[in-house]
């Protein structure tokens, strides 16, 4: 399983796929490959979900370096790239902090 090491670096080095969904929403959402690659620097996973329905995965959460927080959804799938399977910018609304859900 890919560790959060891995996957910081793959996101700098915009070494990252997008599913379908993932860039439908990327594009929706306005979010930028830059900004992804920003958040790489500095993203944690704050879930897990190891029995995910096609492969284990996390929710990351990372700043980007204008400060816009993004949660990024990933396959934790040993490979040459990380796949995103999905993105957005969470609602402070639902979220304690962008860490916890209320």
């Amino acid at each position: 399983m890919k560790s959060i090491e891995d996957i910081r670096q793959q996101l700098q080095a915009g070494e990252f796929e997008f599913s379908r969904h993932a860039f439908r929403r990327s594009v929706e959402r306005n979010i930028s490959e830059d900004e992804i690659k920003d958040t790489g620097k500095n993203v944690i996973i704050i879930e897990d979900y190891p029995d995910d329905k096609y492969s284990p995965s996390c929710l990351l959460l990372g700043f980007t370096g204008n400060g816009r927080p993004l949660h990024i959804q990933v396959s934790r799938l040993e490979s040459d790239h990380v796949k995103i399977i999905t993105i957005y910018e969470p609602d402070a609304s639902e979220w304690i902090d962008y860490l916890e859900r209320r």
